[in-house]
């Protein structure tokens, strides 16, 4: 078994377009996101999953200069890219992360990977009220071959999760509960917004050859309250509740 950070990132988000290689601290996002990932203790393997658009290309060749492995795959099915990616890596378990998170905890990765070997689990995650931005979910490569054999909906072909998830009948779910009253914080970037609240916190807290983490952040937070402003106004999973709208016009269909 490799356990396998797959990071999905592409150039076409529709709200912030070429985010993962926007300049933060004087590096890609994206490469910031690898750089803290290296710092995990229970991680073998790290692979950049992209799609096989050209302009993606410039991602494929950012992870191999970062040193880590990369795959082109679909654009739109991310089930189906990360059910190849594994596959080609012979990763087990896969732990997804997405290229938009650049605060994404080390030691976060880490306690999540511990309780999914732990409890013996197909799928286990953070979960609760937690910032926007330090998501984290361990996958089985069983688990993760089941649904890409069996998904059918735009909500489980468009995200990695939600058929394992809306089957606990099928698999064995875990979750993760290590913060409280967070939700309404996002540490993640899909708009311009995010993008300034961000490279505010790498302005006051990143070192090079250092990791800031999730508490440094919350203390900063606590000094300079103001900051949680710039973004506060945008949706969270607006991504995921589009869709589900898919998913029903899908069904209406039918």
């Amino acid at each position: 078994m490799t356990t396998t950070v797959i990071i999905q990132a592409r150039m076409g988000s529709s709200r912030l377009p070429g985010k993962v290689l926007m300049e933060l601290s004087g590096k890609p996002l994206v490469w910031h996101v690898i750089n803290r990932i290296k710092k995990c203790k229970t991680v073998q393997q790290i692979v950049v999953a992209t799609s096989n658009r050209p302009e993606d290309r410039a991602i494929v060749d950012l992870a191999e200069s970062a040193g880590v492995r990369s795959f082109a795959g679909s654009e739109d099915d991310v089930l189906d890219r990360y059910y190849q990616a594994a596959t080609k890596f012979n990763a087990d378990p896969v732990v997804r992360i997405t290229a938009d998170c650049p605060v994404i905890d080390p030691v976060i990765v880490d306690e999540t990977i511990t309780g999914f070997f732990k409890g013996h689990f197909d799928a286990y995650w953070l979960s609760g009220e937690f910032p926007d931005g330090l998501d984290v979910t361990v996958f089985s490569y069983s688990a993760l071959r089941d649904a890409w054999n069996n998904a059918k909906l735009p909500s489980e072909r468009e995200h990695v999760g939600p058929y394992i998830i809306n089957h606990p009948e099928k698999f064995k779910l875990g979750q993760f509960k290590k913060f409280s009253n967070l939700g309404h914080m996002r540490w993640t970037v899909d708009e311009p917004e995010d993008i300034q609240f961000i490279r505010k916190i790498y302005t006051r807290l990143y070192k090079e050859k250092e990791i800031f983490l999730a508490e440094d952040i919350l203390r900063l937070l606590e000094k300079e309250p103001d900051l949680v402003n710039i973004n506060a106004d945008i949706l969270r999973n607006e991504g995921y509740l589009k869709s589900l709208k898919k998913d029903q016009e899908l069904l209406k269909g039918e």
